[in-house]
């Protein structure tokens, strides 16, 4: 799509001189290229309670949903004097949200990418790796939120006269004294060795505990030991 920066400044400055800014005297206008076309924009509104001031670029995103949404392609930020000038750390994350990686912010002397502006962002897809679908094993999405918590006990079973391991992933971390409650999210299938029924366990708690055929207790888990647990699990007892 082609970008008619000219013309966005044009319109970021139209609106920068209708900012709200009784307590800077500070006006920022801002004009942004929609992926459908059109053009929103915004200026910033500021409030006797300063933490309530709202930025420029909160004004026009609101603008982008309240005329139909779409996907951010370019903006064009202003001061006072119709310079260019670059958004805040919190808009950097707004605009991140609604435009991505490859938004260009206008910039002197040229525009500059979102993952410039913002690198190491955190979006959506950092959420997803918590609360979506996991890596491997799937966690069941009624209780991917809880993930990295509870604990996950993994032992050895018989079946048709084989040994097999199993596991369930309990809601309590187990440390004493906590109030947590009790109680089985997930029981697992049949493993054909510990190392499965672990891995399985990792998806869905740092905490794993191995529990072998005499009832002693092995750490599979991430960190130091804890209390009660006298030896870390290996490979080798796989």
């Amino acid at each position: 799509m082609e970008i008619d920066w000219a013309a966005l400044r044009t319109a970021a400055i139209e609106v920068m001189r209708r900012a709200y800014v009784p307590a800077s005297d500070f006006p920022v206008g801002v004009a942004a290229l929609v992926d459908d076309g059109r053009v929103v924009v915004g200026c910033n509104v500021e409030n006797a309670s300063l933490g309530m001031t709202l930025c420029a670029e909160c004004g026009m995103v609101g603008s982008l949903h309240a005329t139909g949404g779409g996907k951010l392609v370019a903006m064009s930020c202003v001061d006072a004097t119709g310079a260019p000038l670059m958004p805040c750390g919190r808009c950097r994350q707004i605009l991140w949200e609604h435009g991505g990686p490859d938004m260009l912010v206008e910039a002197l002397p040229r525009p500059l990418r979102m993952d410039e502006l913002l690198p190491h962002a955190f979006g959506w897809v950092d959420m997803e790796k918590v609360t979506g679908p996991a890596g491997g094993p799937e966690v069941p999405a009624e209780l991917a939120k809880w993930r990295g918590r509870g604990t996950v006990f993994v032992h050895p079973d018989l079946s048709g006269g084989e040994t097999i391991w199993t596991g369930y992933w309990e809601r309590s971390s187990g440390a004493p004294g906590t109030g947590e409650d009790k109680g089985i999210l997930e029981e697992g299938p049949n493993f054909p060795t510990a190392s499965a029924a672990v891995a399985w366990g990792l998806v869905r708690s740092p905490r794993v505990v191995v529990v072998d055929a005499e009832g002693g207790l092995s750490w599979a888990g991430e960190g130091e030991l804890p209390d009660g647990i006298p030896q870390r699990w290996t490979e080798e007892q796989a």
